[in-house]
């Protein structure tokens, strides 16, 4: 991974660009993600690549709106969706998120996978 796609933060030292991670993607086309959020914290995000790599878990910094995705090899990517205070309200009590990647061409659901949650709050 080349230097000038890391960016530096407190929590997550090692913070790379999404597209590394999937395949068919680098900045143009770039990687599309989504997330929707409901009124009862069901939580799931859309993606329009396949990862590379195992997906292990998300983390959600609710006090920075971020949310990461963290890879079975430790890898910390940043979703580059900003979390908004109406979504942190609601995903505050969420345990899980739905991964839904969709087909590129017609934007239908191909496939989906529950993931494990973590929160950070200061």
């Amino acid at each position: 991974m080349s230097e000038d796609t890391t960016t530096e933060s407190q929590e997550h030292p090692k913070v790379e660009t999404l597209y590394h991670y999937v395949y068919g993607a680098d900045e143009e086309p770039p990687v599309e993600i989504d997330v929707a959020v409901n009124d009862v914290g069901k939580v799931v995000v859309f993606h329009s690549h396949v990862f590379k790599k195992d997906l292990g878990w998300f983390e959600c910094d609710l006090d920075q709106g971020k949310l990461f995705f963290v890879f079975d090899d430790g890898s910390i990517v940043d979703s580059a969706v900003e979390v908004h205070s109406m979504m942190k309200k609601y995903m505050q009590n969420s345990h899980q998120i739905l991964t839904v990647l969709l087909d590129q061409e017609t934007g239908e659901s191909k496939e989906g996978h529950y993931f494990p949650l973590i929160l950070h709050k200061a």
